[in-house]
C-alpha cells in the first residue's frame, strides 16, 4: 500500500469528511434496506476515527437522482441503521453543504458522527464541479477515501475535494487495494478467475490483463456463448456479441501459447425463453437447439469447474454462471458459491452482481473477501489507475 491512510495522520479533534459508499440497496416503498453489506464494511474506519476523537462528517451518493433531490433516495435511513450498527446516535444534514450544514459540522463534539444528504442531488458532484469541490472541501481539515465503489469515478467528493486539504486512504479502500493488488503481483498457486456474466466486453480488459497471471480461466454465463461459437458450437438462439468472436480466439489462443489451462462448459442448461415459469433442460455443447437459450452451466460442468477450482490456492469469481434470478436457472452459480466457501484457499469475490450471490446465499464470511466495487474492482483489475486513489497523498509525502 503506497497511499497514506487514516494510520498515518492526527485526526484528533479535527473535522474528518469520509466519503463512503453507502449506495445500498433498499424497498423504496418502505424505505427499508435490504443489504447494509456496504455500511458494515465503512464500520472499522469510522470507527477509529471515534476512537481517535475526530469530528466525523460522512457522504455518500444513494442511486441515480441524476442532480435532482428525490425523496426516495434521501440518507435518513442509512443514518439510522448506522447508528445501530455504531450503538451510537448519527445525526443528519438536509444537505451537503451550505450553511446549515457548517452549523450542524460546528456542533459536532469529538467522536461525533454527521452523515450528510445525499451528494448526488446535486448536479455539480458527477460533473466535478471545482466550485462544488471547493465548498464541500471546506466542511473538513482533512478527507478520507473509504469509498472503493465510487473510486473509479472522478466526481467532486472522490477526486475534487482532494484538490484542496489533505486526502488519504480509509481502512476499507487500505482493505480493498491490498488484497486485489496482492492478486496481481503474488497470488499464492495454483490461481484461478471464475469469470461469468452477460458478455465479453465487459470483461475484456480484466481477461487481458490478469490472463498470464493465472494458472486456471474458467468461463460460464451468457460470455460463455462467445467463446463456444468462437470454437465451433451452435449456440441456437443465446444473445452473442458476434463482433467480439476474434478477440475470445485471440484469448484461447493466449492461453494455450502460455500454458494456461483454458476451461468452456461442456454442458448447458437451455430453455425456450428466460420467463420466470420456464423450464430448463440439460443438453451437451454438441447439442444445443437452435430455437433455445443457454440459461446457466450444466451438471457435468458443474464437476469439471469444481474439479480444477479444488487444486487452487487462489480464486479470483466475477459473474453468475446462469441467469441467477430465476431460481430454475441458478444451480452453476449456486454450486459455484457453495465451491468456493468450502475449499481451503484465498477466495476473491469481485463486487457487483457476484457479491450479491453470496450474500444471498449466507455465504459472504466463507469468502476471504468480497470486495465492495463491482466496476472499481475490475478497473483496478485491468490495470488502469483508479482516480479515486491516485489523488491520495502518498506514503513518501
Amino acid at each position: 500500500m503506497t497511499k497514506k491512510t487514516i494510520r498515518d495522520i492526527d485526526v484528533k479533534g479535527k473535522r474528518v469528511l469520509v466519503r463512503v459508499d453507502f449506495n445500498v440497496p433498499m424497498d423504496l416503498r418502505s424505505g427499508a434496506i435490504t443489504n447494509d453489506s456496504r455500511i458494515r464494511a465503512a464500520i472499522p474506519t469510522i470507527k477509529y476515527l471515534i476512537e481517535h476523537g475526530a469530528r466525523i462528517i460522512l457522504c455518500t451518493h444513494l442511486g441515480r437522482p441524476k442532480g435532482k433531490v428525490i425523496e426516495e433516495l434521501r440518507t435518513k435511513p442509512i443514518a439510522f441503521r448506522l447508528s445501530q450498527l455504531l450503538n451510537l446516535p448519527v445525526s443528519t444534514a438536509s444537505d451537503c453543504i451550505g450553511p446549515e450544514v457548517e452549523r450542524a459540522i460546528d456542533e459536532l463534539k469529538e467522536g461525533d458522527v454527521l452523515l450528510l444528504e445525499n451528494i448526488r442531488f446535486h448536479p455539480e458532484e458527477e460533473a466535478n464541479d471545482p466550485a462544488f469541490a471547493k465548498e464541500l472541501a471546506s466542511l473538513a481539515d482533512i478527507y478520507v477515501n473509504d469509498a472503493f465503489g465510487a473510486a473509479h469515478r472522478a466526481h467532486a467528493s472522490t477526486v475534487g475535494v482532494a484538490k484542496h486539504i489533505p486526502a488519504v486512504a480509509g481502512l476499507l479502500m487500505e482493505k480493498e487495494l491490498e488484497i486485489l493488488g496482492r492478486i496481481l503481483t503474488s497470488p499464492e498457486r495454483p490461481f484461478a478467475a471464475l469469470l461469468g456474466g452477460a458478455k465479453i466486453s465487459d470483461k475484456i480488459g480484466l481477461i487481458q490483463n490478469i490472463l498470464t497471471k493465472v494458472d486456471f480461466l474458467l468461463i460460464g454465463g451468457g460470455m460463455a456463448s462467445v467463446f463456444l461459437k468462437a470454437t465451433g458450437y451452435e449456440i441456437g438462439a443465446s444473445l452473442v456479441e458476434t463482433d467480439k468472436q476474434d478477440v475470445a480466439r485471440d484469448i484461447v489462443k493466449t492461453a494455450n501459447q502460455n500454458g494456461i489451462s483454458i476451461w468452456l462448459p461442456v454442458d448447458v442448461v437451455v430453455a425456450k425463453d428466460t420467463s420466470q415459469e420456464s423450464i430448463g433442460e440439460t443438453v451437451p455443447v454438441t447439442q444445443i437447439p437452435l430455437t433455445e437459450y443457454i440459461v446457466d452451466i450444466g451438471p457435468k460442468t458443474i464437476e469439471l469447474f469444481s474439479q480444477q477450482l479444488m487444486k487452487c490456492r487462489t480464486v479470483f469469481w466475477n459473474g453468475p454462471m446462469g441467469i441467477y434470478e430465476i431460481p430454475s436457472f441458478a444451480a452453476g452459480t449456486r454450486a459455484m458459491a457453495n465451491l468456493l466457501a468450502s475449499i481451503p484457499a484465498t477466495t476473491v469475490i469481485g463486487g457487483g452482481s457476484t457479491a450479491e450471490v453470496v450474500e444471498d446465499l449466507g455465504l459472504a464470511d466463507k469468502m476471504s473477501h468480497v470486495s465492495t466495487g463491482g466496476g472499481a474492482s475490475l478497473k483496478f483489475l485491468e490495470g488502469e489507475r483508479l482516480p479515486g486513489v491516485e489523488v491520495l497523498l502518498d506514503k513518501q509525502e
